[in-house]
């Protein structure tokens, strides 16, 4: 079987709905972002998708600005091969952020005006995130942004901020889901590990190690402090609800 346009986009509508499940605020979380991008003041913004998945945020931001070239990036085969399926107009780079010399192989014409990211780089480890800022500031132009939107915790120096912060959370998707949470992680994994369409892509995820559990880098203080090494200048919170942040970093 052949995974075709029509499935892959039901499979990413899927999963769409099993992050909101995690996420309640994640669309509004987009929003902001996107308008992060857009008060940039380009009509045509280089902007690279950082831990893109199966492309959902970069599909997001051609629709409300199709000047842009976003390019997305990811390690999971599977993810970036329903994310090719879905949107052929996007060009889709397979590679990992831990490795170094990844972006010297994005194939950028220029530099970067924005790099954005959801709900993904907390995969990477508090030790490697300095590398990797680092060579992200290597493609970004002066004055361009990092856009990352995630959980992100406040640290130990805080605790009755950080409780707070998870108590707004987890209040919020009571609320939204009090009829029933929506399909979560592990189904729609497993649900595609049965899926015949998948078997190329789950066999290639396999060999690439691809699956990952937990979070590496759960502080907002790693990435912060990371940013600053890296050489970003201005780093705050754009958007946040509790601990569900839109973190911008200015590159210097």
């Amino acid at each position: 079987m052949v995974l075709t346009h029509d499935a892959a986009r039901e499979w990413i509508a899927r999963w769409d709905r099993q992050q909101e499940g995690y996420l309640p605020d994640r669309e509004e979380r987009f929003t902001a972002l996107i308008d992060a991008v857009e008060a940039l003041g380009r009509p045509d913004p280089l902007v690279v998708d950082l831990g893109c998945g199966p492309g959902s945020l970069s599909a997001r931001l051609v629709e409300r600005l199709p000047g842009a070239t976003v390019v997305p990036v990811d390690a999971d085969p599977l993810l970036i091969g329903l994310g090719r399926a879905a949107y052929p107009h996007l060009r889709f780079v397979s590679l990992d952020l831990r490795t170094p010399g990844w972006a010297g192989s994005l194939g950028l014409d220029r530099p970067a005006d924005a790099a954005v990211s959801t709900t993904a780089l907390h995969w990477i480890s508090a030790s490697d995130l300095p590398k990797m800022y680092a060579e992200l500031a290597t493609v970004l132009r002066p004055g361009g942004l990092l856009l990352n939107g995630d959980h992100m915790e406040t640290d130990d120096t805080a605790p009755a901020i950080a409780r707070l912060e998870r108590a707004v959370h987890e209040r919020a998707t009571e609320r939204l889901f009090a009829d029933g949470r929506p399909e979560d992680w592990r189904r729609w994994w497993d649900a595609v590990a049965a899926d015949p369409a998948f078997a190329e892509l789950n066999s290639a995820r396999a060999t690439a190690g691809a699956d990952h559990h937990g979070s590496e880098s759960p502080l907002l203080s790693s990435h912060v402090d990371a940013l600053r090494d890296a050489g970003f200048t201005e780093i705050g919170c754009l958007w946040q609800r509790g601990d569900n942040r839109l973190l911008c970093a200015v590159r210097g």
